[in-house]
């Protein structure tokens, strides 16, 4: 899948050190619990190429979640942040998910605190749709304000 500018295409093996470079960031995964970096590398998990230079910005999940329901998701390098290609990448899949797919509503979920992820999420024509606390067993620092969840319909983006 092409955008203006990102070649998005499924992750894999080969992707693993760029993976474990982008988890090593601690900007990166501020707002973030890590994961072996093997959970990334299934068929809902697409790695974002920058089509000028062939450098790995990042990856994006569109993972189902529910019947009819994705979960939009992102994780780029801090030299590309600021840029739009996080927008321009949700944006796509959103897309593709609501004309050729069952998909009927795209969900996103960070921490309340996130301030960036969040403009991306409304940026990509997600709103907010409630904020929630979760019981983690060791919270990151910002966690006691709470998750939010961000969310999308079909009828939605096609009104919009």
């Amino acid at each position: 899948m092409e955008t203006e500018r990102l070649t998005l295409r499924p992750l894999q093996p080969s992707d693993v050190d760029e993976l474990r470079r982008l988890h090593a960031d601690p900007e990166v995964m501020r707002f973030l619990d890590p994961a072996p970096v093997e959970d990334y590398l299934g068929p809902s998990f697409h790695a974002a190429v920058e089509k000028a230079s062939g450098r790995f910005v990042g990856w994006f999940e569109f993972k189902p979640v529910g019947e009819g329901v994705v979960e939009l998701g992102y994780r780029l390098h801090r030299e590309f942040w600021g840029r739009g290609y996080a927008t321009e990448g949700g944006k796509a899949l959103i897309e593709r998910g609501f004309t050729t797919g069952e998909v009927q509503r795209v969900v996103a979920t960070t921490m309340a605190v996130n301030a960036g992820s969040r403009r991306v999420m409304e940026k990509c024509g997600l709103r907010h749709v409630r904020t929630f606390h979760v019981d983690w067993d060791e919270p990151l620092p910002g966690a006691e304000y709470g998750e939010v969840e961000y969310a999308l319909t079909k009828e939605e983006w096609q009104q919009g």
